[in-house]
């Protein structure tokens, strides 16, 4: 047993850079997301053959023209578990304004489900602490969305 006077062994502490490294790229030719409509598009282009629930996260300039899209996490065939700290991290790495959210439902009903509800609310207050708007939230099928904004959520 150690006393007080006794000094615990150095610790190495690690010295890190962050940075976003670029995977791929998509064109977008509306250039900016002006309606949840919008939002849709461009998120139903990038999740279209998605087997299981992605949650993806789009980054904004202040002209809300796309920056980056994450996927932030890949669930199972139902459900999908976000956390708020992973999604603002592509956010603040991107220097986003603003940021639209959204995943998919492999079943093609888009009704949110309760936790869907919950963590748009837990992201939102994220959002306001960071200084990153949550503009909305999107669950995506294959011809039809729902907008968490569009429905009182946000």
């Amino acid at each position: 047993m150690k006393t007080c006077n006794q000094k615990s062994p150095a610790k190495r502490v690690n010295i890190v850079s962050l940075k976003l490294v670029k995977e791929s790229s998509l064109l977008y030719k509306e250039r900016a997301i002006r309606s949840p409509e919008d939002g849709y598009k461009l998120l139903k282009q990038f999740l279209s053959d998605a087997d299981r629930e992605y949650f993806i996260v789009v980054s904004l300039d202040t002209k809300n023209q796309p920056t980056s899209i994450n996927v932030c996490h890949i669930g199972s065939l139902n459900s999908s578990i976000v956390h708020p700290r992973e999604v603002m991290k592509s956010a603040i790495l991107s220097n986003a304004a603003s940021i639209i959210v959204g995943h998919n439902h492999p079943s093609n009903d888009p009704t949110p489900s309760r936790e869907d509800i919950e963590v748009t609310k837990r992201l939102v207050e994220a959002g306001k602490i960071i200084g990153i708007d949550i503009l909305d939230h999107l669950i995506v099928c294959a011809e039809k969305y729902v907008s968490l904004k569009e429905t009182g959520h946000i």
